[in-house]
């Protein structure tokens, strides 16, 4: 459990960015929340500018929130937790940026999202977002399922769900498969007429696109739509084989996030949805909590000395 400090003049800023939003909160040494803010994607994996932009952005926005305008966000310590961070190389280039904090603690989002739902290093978290991975840490073992990206991974998340209803209503104009609700929404969706400009309008589109369309599947499969239901009922099923794989190293707590949290949760095996646990905070929480306990392993070396 995380304690809260004396000090109560050190500013802490958390960051959760994603493939379509990057979000801030800044909390004060006694874990209260001052201000928070929202920006765009901060997922290196999209643009290393992007998400530099997205983080500082929405940071000046959660201290405008705040009512601290007159800070300096090298006033800040950081807890930076990001999508794509997962890969070395991601990671590197993100912990070289000549960030503007006072210091920076980065970890990958999956992290930072188990510190805030669980409020303890021990714990797992399905995240289905922009994209998808299953994440578990247990005694210092950390485990992760999926989260290699879109298109080639990322099953059960927004981007999937978009890309499977392009895929499908494509089929479906070309007569290749029956008819689906999914063609009429999506063409005035994307103001289309017909199958080539659906292609001429989805050509070189990111997992943000897409995941704009998930909500589109759930809305024709609620109404009984035999091939938008097909594509709910494997994405469905993908989570809960996640949760499955999760389960088997016996979390004190699993807990799911996202998105698409909403609409997928209720779809879940019952023996799956009785082992959830709502989230105690948020993943930019989370990121608050890595940032702190940074700092402490840093004095302790300091004292040590």
């Amino acid at each position: 459990m995380f304690t809260s400090s004396d000090n109560n003049k050190e500013l802490f800023l958390g960051i959760d960015g994603g493939g379509s939003k990057c979000k801030a909160i800044v909390m004060n040494a006694n874990n209260e929340t001052l201000g928070t803010g929202i920006s765009g994607p901060g997922n290196p994996l999209h643009g290393f500018e992007q998400a530099t932009n997205s983080i500082t952005e929405s940071a000046n926005l959660a201290l405008k929130n705040a009512g601290l305008e007159h800070v300096k966000l090298n006033e800040l310590y950081a807890g930076v937790g990001l999508a794509g961070v997962n890969l070395p190389e991601l990671f590197k280039q993100m912990q070289d940026w000549k960030h503007p904090f006072k210091q920076m603690f980065l970890a990958h989002d999956l992290l930072v999202a188990c510190l805030g739902a669980h409020h303890s290093s021990n714990g797992a978290v399905i995240i289905s977002g922009t994209g998808s991975c299953g994440f578990s840490c247990i005694d210092g073992q950390e485990v992760m399922i999926g989260g290699h990206g879109f298109p080639q991974g990322d099953k059960g998340s927004g981007a999937w769900f978009g890309l499977q209803a392009t895929k499908q209503v494509l089929l479906s104009l070309d007569g290749m498969i029956e008819p689906t609700l999914m063609s009429n929404v999506l063409l005035k969706k994307l103001a289309c007429a017909d199958a080539t400009s659906i292609v001429e309008k989805i050509a070189g589109e990111k997992a943000t696109f897409y995941a704009q369309l998930a909500n589109l599947v759930f809305d024709a499969a609620e109404q009984g739509d035999k091939v938008a239901l097909a594509i709910v009922e494997e994405g469905v099923e993908y989570i809960n084989n996640v949760a499955r794989s999760l389960l088997m190293s016996k979390p004190s707590r699993l807990s799911m996030l996202g998105g698409l949290t909403p609409r997928l949760q209720p779809k879940l095996d019952e023996l799956v949805q009785v082992q959830l646990s709502e989230p105690l905070s948020a993943p930019e929480v989370g990121s608050v909590f890595f940032a702190r306990q940074e700092l402490a392993k840093q004095q302790d070396l300091v004292d040590s000395k």
